[in-house]
């Protein structure tokens, strides 16, 4: 059992860690906010459809509008935005911002009508985050002359702080009980929202199927297939069989897949400063996780937050 185990932690580890390389080959030439949509379409009927016949019940209808809600602020709010930045951020940066979700969780929760109040502990370790993302995207003179998108860098941090909101609301949302189906409704209501804004902002002028290159039908099927189906799967397993301290870790390995695949396959920067920002910014999160109640679980790209009680 603990050769499983380890096994589906490792495919956890380089599955999730993998998916923002991936993004950043889908949006090579398919629109970020389409590809979302269409990503998380299809995944969400599959999971619907199989856990549908596996026997779990459908939402209800006051579950639907609670799913659309996450889906919008989950998949719209923090995966659309994070695609759209990969269109001039390196991939591995991104996932150093994003992995810093639960620094934002617990600023939003400490500003929510009776929400959980920091403790110095968790203050110190925010503290500290917070200066490893502005060592990671700060002035290029202090940050080692990398220059980053700044509207780029914007959208990542909006879209951590959206994760951070939806992951808040759904834990007082009525949502469906199998863990699985919710995620499907998730994502089949988030597509909606994501193909909405995709016709509004109008990226698909001039957009033809036949102009998207090998790389991003690659990236889109990975996202699809092994992203959100393996992923999730492996995850469920380990719910089940592995202690959620264990299973939590993949929220601190998977930054650094992501940093490593990027430098490896896109030959995106691995200097000292983005290695010691990593170390900073991951510490940090171990450090805020270890004396807090919000502790961190995945959502429909990498990571929800949940709370334990």
């Amino acid at each position: 059992m603990k050769t499983k185990i380890w096994v589906a932690l490792l495919a956890l580890y380089i599955v999730w860690g993998s998916t923002y390389l991936a993004i950043r080959f889908a949006v090579e030439s398919i629109p970020p906010f389409f590809h979302a949509g269409l990503r998380f379409l299809i995944a969400g009927l599959i999971l619907l459809t199989w856990r549908k016949a596996a026997g779990d019940p459908l939402p209800t209808r006051k579950q639907w509008g609670s799913l659309f809600v996450v889906g919008t602020l989950l998949l719209l709010g923090g995966n659309g935005l994070v695609s759209w930045a990969e269109q001039t951020i390196p991939s591995g940066i991104a996932a150093l911002i994003v992995g810093a979700v639960p620094m934002f969780l617990v600023v939003a929760e400490a500003i929510r009508p009776g929400g959980v109040k920091p403790t110095p502990r968790v203050i110190i370790g925010l503290l500290i985050g917070f200066f490893g993302i502005y060592l990671l995207v700060g002035p290029s003179e202090f940050s080692g002359g990398m220059h980053l998108n700044p509207l780029g860098v914007i959208a990542l941090l909006v879209a951590a702080s959206l994760w951070a909101t939806g992951s808040i609301y759904s834990k007082h949302a009525d949502l469906p009980k199998s863990a699985l189906m919710m995620t499907g409704g998730e994502m089949l209501m988030g597509s909606i929202s994501l193909f909405l804004v995709s016709l509004l902002t109008g990226e698909l002028k001039g957009f033809s199927f036949a102009h998207v290159t090998t790389n991003s039908w690659l990236g889109l099927v990975y996202l699809i297939t092994v992203g959100s189906m393996i992923g999730f799967v492996s995850y469920a397993w380990l719910l089940q069989n592995a202690p959620i301290s264990l299973v939590a870790t993949y929220a601190y390995v998977n930054p650094l897949v992501a940093v490593f695949l990027g430098f490896l396959f896109a030959s995106e920067d691995l200097s000292l400063r983005i290695l010691a920002a990593s170390i900073i910014i991951i510490g940090s999160v171990v450090f805020i996780n270890s004396g807090n109640r919000l502790k961190v679980q995945p959502d429909a790209n990498d990571a929800v937050i949940t709370e334990e009680g």
